[in-house]
């Protein structure tokens, strides 16, 4: 958050599928830049690290599979809980953002928090598998959600059907696809980094927020 302290809007970032590493932290910093007070909460700690996992596929295994949709509800409840007890946190302005994996979070968390503002969802998948620990997806929440929703995704991504993307536009949500970029086209430490549709899609987001 600013080093000048006071009164910040409340963003709460959700990592990808790779934890809160450097990519993660970096957005909570260019947040803090922009006068918001950001918090990245480590969504796994209790299932595991995913820095010691040797690739996604190990993690999407071994830890993300055993993370319950309602204990990162619940973590996300307690960061923005600790964000107003901390003092500096502006509670009338809380949003929530995340990537990938976040990304689909995000929509649940929409559906959930009835105090966010707003919300911003990078390529989170819609749709899945389902079971105990999952038992719901976003397009089966697209009628719950609590405040007005931007997703962003890309028209290259393979992960995300796009007949997905266009039936949660149909259900009301708002939608951008950028038609040259894919998945996780804004992170840019990967080799899908597509800097035109990143920019575009921060500019949008900040927007949102401030709206």
């Amino acid at each position: 958050m600013p080093s000048g302290g006071g009164k910040c809007p409340v963003v709460l970032v959700i990592q990808e599928i790779f934890g809160v590493h450097e990519y993660i932290q970096d957005v909570c910093r260019r947040f803090g830049k922009l006068g918001y007070m950001a918090i990245a909460p480590e969504l796994y700690a209790r299932q595991g690290d995913p820095s010691k996992a040797k690739d996604w596929q190990e993690i999407r295994e071994q830890i993300v599979s055993k993370v319950p949709d309602e204990q990162v509800m619940s973590d996300l409840d307690a960061a923005a809980a600790w964000a107003e007890a901390d003092g500096h946190g502006d509670m009338s302005k809380v949003f929530v953002t995340g990537f990938c994996w976040g990304g689909r979070m995000t929509w649940f968390y929409a559906a959930h928090n009835p105090r966010l503002k707003a919300a911003v969802a990078w390529y989170g998948r819609l749709s899945g598998v389902k079971d105990a620990l999952h038992p719901r997806q976003p397009l089966e929440v697209v009628g719950e959600l609590k405040c007005p929703v931007l997703g962003l995704y890309g028209g290259l991504d393979k992960s995300i059907p796009q007949d997905q993307v266009e039936a949660m536009r149909a259900a009301g949500a708002n939608i951008v696809v950028y038609a040259d970029a894919d998945h996780a086209f804004h992170a840019d430490y990967r080799p899908t980094y597509n800097q035109v549709a990143a920019r575009d899609g921060w500019r949008r987001m900040l927007r949102w927020f401030q709206q």
